[in-house]
């Protein structure tokens, strides 16, 4: 199966909405499919979907910014997992939309910050279609509205066995519903940031988007910064 089937040259994704996902199936699941697509068994694929509270700890790891016990964990009934993405730790739970971009990077040319770049840009360009002027900071991964994070980025780069190059997994976690910030993220220092703040998409709009929705209107953005053609499925 090729990854650019068409006279264009463009990358074949197959975009799936989920809804409600467990995180550790969402987990084994990408490891199947960079599987599947490292040996060209699948096209390329971008998971949207939503997880239960879930804290993820990624593999620059501080324990001090959790900042719950594991009887406070279950309390709350928020899991936890320590994950083989880049970062700091961060949440996961209803409202938010998530993105699993499984995507194959030729070895030639690779630039790996150009890629999480072109993530932050699928976002920042969707939330100005509502005027919303979103951003980076230099020194931190993720895309900001002033001093608020809106969106959370962190991935993993998984060496080809098959052909040269990277596939693709974990993403983006973009904020929807209002109020996630306390909720979710009051447990933690998320991604270990503890000058600035955490929003959502419906917070700063005052709009009740439904994350599914915010999911088909993200979906151009994201074909067209990638140069996809796409299957919804």
């Amino acid at each position: 199966m090729s990854d650019a089937d068409n006279a264009n040259g463009l990358r074949r994704l197959d975009a799936h909405y989920i809804g409600m996902l467990e995180y550790a199936q969402a987990w084994e699941l990408q490891k199947a499919y960079v599987k599947q697509i490292d040996q060209e068994e699948r096209m390329q694929t971008l998971l949207l979907l939503q997880h239960p509270p879930t804290y993820t700890m990624g593999s620059d790891k501080h324990p001090e910014h959790l900042l719950l016990d594991e009887a406070e964990l279950k309390e709350q009934g928020i899991t936890l997992f320590q994950i083989d993405r880049g970062g700091d730790i961060t949440y996961h739970g209803p409202g938010q939309l998530v993105g699993y971009p499984l995507l194959y990077l030729e070895a030639e040319g690779l630039d790996l910050h150009a890629y999480l770049r072109s993530l932050e840009q699928v976002i920042i360009n969707w939330l100005a279609e509502y005027g919303i002027e979103a951003g980076r900071k230099p020194e931190y991964t993720g895309v900001w509205v002033a001093d608020q994070k809106i969106a959370a980025i962190g991935v993993k780069f998984n060496k080809a066995r098959h052909r040269r190059g990277f596939i693709t997994s974990h993403g983006f976690a973009l904020n929807i519903k209002s109020g996630i910030a306390a909720e979710g993220f009051s447990g933690i220092v998320p991604c270990g940031i503890q000058q600035f703040g955490v929003t959502s998409f419906n917070d700063l709009t005052g709009l009740e988007l439904s994350v599914e929705e915010a999911a088909k209107q993200l979906l151009p953005h994201f074909v067209k910064e990638f140069k996809c053609q796409m299957d919804l499925v």
